[in-house]
């Protein structure tokens, strides 16, 4: 799905660069892109698919367990 209009990026590419285990800003994220953003409507969203991610990563230690929605999300 796109996140940003501005730049077309999608949460593909978003979850793409959540792989460490910190946790990046928005601004992060666009640099990591190679982008920047524009209007910001899509902040909000983004940072969703961070808490999603991150949510999903505490739940299960890391992505250490065979049921980990991690990886799942991520493709």
């Amino acid at each position: 799905m796109i996140l940003c209009s501005c730049n077309v990026v999608s949460d593909r590419d978003i979850r793409e660069r959540l792989r460490g285990g910190s946790r990046p800003s928005v601004g992060a994220l666009f640099r990591q892109l190679g982008c920047e953003a524009k209007c910001g409507r899509c902040a909000r969203n983004i940072v969703a698919v961070v808490d999603e991610h991150h949510a999903a990563m505490s739940e299960c230690a890391g992505g250490g367990c065979e049921d980990c929605r991690v990886d799942e999300m991520a493709a």
